[in-house]
């Protein structure tokens, strides 16, 4: 579902696929052949929420911008280029970068900076603020930079992204 709010109405690139059953509402800007699947809610009403081309948010994921520590809460989110978003993600922050996997039911708290080809762990809470490096590997409860990303995590961050842009396109053309 698709909704305007205050007179702003999302924006999804032609090629980019969104579920019925997605809650996808204000300033929101959504990329070529990326997907937005059952479940996800994206809320641009503090601020613009930007996802780039070839990003996955999968199932039940929340996407909500703002900030508590801006004037009036606005703050928009940017979400890079072939990034794929686990199942169930909580992602509240400003930055994610491009080649970038957020793990499962993890949660990327108010403010926080995600580098270039990082991935953080399913379950891991990137506190508020929290600035990651380009390349980090983080993790735990508070999250926290527990090396570089290796080559084999790497897979996830090259193929994850390709393997759901495929699916996608098997939706849009039966329709669902």
């Amino acid at each position: 579902m698709i909704r305007g709010f205050d007179g702003k109405i999302p924006r999804l690139a032609d090629s980019a696929f969104s579920s019925e059953a997605a809650y996808i509402v204000g300033d929101v800007e959504i990329g070529e052949d990326s997907s937005v699947w059952p479940g996800a809610v994206i809320r641009g009403d503090f601020g613009k929420v930007i996802i780039g081309r070839n990003t996955v948010v999968e199932d039940n994921c929340v996407i909500h911008s703002g900030s508590p520590n801006t004037r009036d809460n606005v703050q928009e989110i940017v979400i890079g280029d072939n990034v794929q978003i686990g199942h169930g993600a909580i992602v509240n922050c400003h930055i994610v970068g491009n080649n970038t996997l957020l793990g499962m039911n993890c949660t990327v708290l108010h403010d926080a900076e995600i580098g270039k080809f990082c991935i953080v762990a399913a379950g891991c809470v990137v506190v508020e603020g929290m600035k990651v490096p380009d390349g980090s590997f983080v993790a735990g409860v508070p999250g926290k930079v527990k090396g570089a990303v290796s080559e084999k995590q790497l897979w996830w961050v090259r193929e994850g992204p390709a393997g759901y842009g495929r699916l996608a396109r098997r939706y849009k053309e039966q329709n669902l």
